[in-house]
């Protein structure tokens, strides 16, 4: 078996290495949402899959949980609002030295 003559350096061995490694195929973007995904593979951060909505995501289930719980709290002012309108506002009942005096 051969032997080298000198020993290699960490320089030379690295720049000889530098083409020797694992290529990244089959990535592509999500035309939905842009995420980078694989390729012909539901994308895990909209759900979309050839333009369709295929799986409901916990970002979307959060976001669509924020969206009800804004209207059920607009829901509720709203009505709240025409409550106060509809009723006449009630008299204070007056306290007792306030009473007393009247009496006077």
């Amino acid at each position: 078996m051969a032997v080298p003559f000198r020993r290699t350096s960490k320089t030379k061995k690295r720049m000889r290495r530098t083409h020797f490694k694992l290529a990244v195929e089959g990535l592509v973007t999500c035309p939905n949402c842009g995420a980078t995904i694989k390729a012909h593979n539901v994308c895990s951060e909209c759900g979309f899959y050839d333009g369709k909505k295929v799986v409901v995501t916990k970002k979307a289930k959060d976001e669509s949980k924020k969206a009800a719980k804004a209207v059920k709290e607009a829901k509720a002012a709203k009505e709240a609002k025409a409550v106060k309108e509809t009723k006449p506002a009630k008299e204070a009942k007056p306290t007792e030295k306030e009473s007393k005096e009247k009496a006077k």
